[in-house]
């Protein structure tokens, strides 16, 4: 499926494991609870506090979500994926650590203008 066509996502990056590959009631068990309070969401997961942001992909970026098509038979084999949605934001979530500038996630995002800072030509 051509990116153009791919749907728009949801997008959590939640603070624990989830034995779990593939779709989840999302909007019935974990959007409708969340709570916007100045600037974090907070929610209950599972009876623990999540406190939470939405943030931003880097600019001219575009995040996938993407499924593997078809399992390797050994680690020498490539992996085959396909696009299933897109994103241009997320909301990351900390089990209840206030959201703040120096959490892995939101380093990352400037990742993208650092590697070219490093990486570009230089005039």
């Amino acid at each position: 499926m051509p990116l153009g066509q791919a749907p728009s996502a949801s997008v959590h990056l939640m603070p624990c494991v989830i034995n779990h590959n593939g779709p989840a009631q999302i909007t019935e068990y974990f959007s409708a609870t969340v709570k916007d309070c100045k600037h974090e969401k907070t929610v209950s997961f599972r009876g623990r506090g999540l406190k939470g942001k939405e943030i931003s992909c880097p600019q001219h970026y575009t995040g996938l979500v993407v499924k593997e098509v078809n399992r390797p038979g050994s680690e020498h084999e490539d992996r085959t994926v396909r696009v299933s949605s897109v994103f241009d934001k997320l909301t990351y979530w900390n089990l209840e650590t206030p959201p703040s500038s120096d959490d892995t996630i939101v380093m990352s995002m400037d990742w993208p203008e650092l590697a070219e800072a490093i990486h570009g030509p230089v005039n």
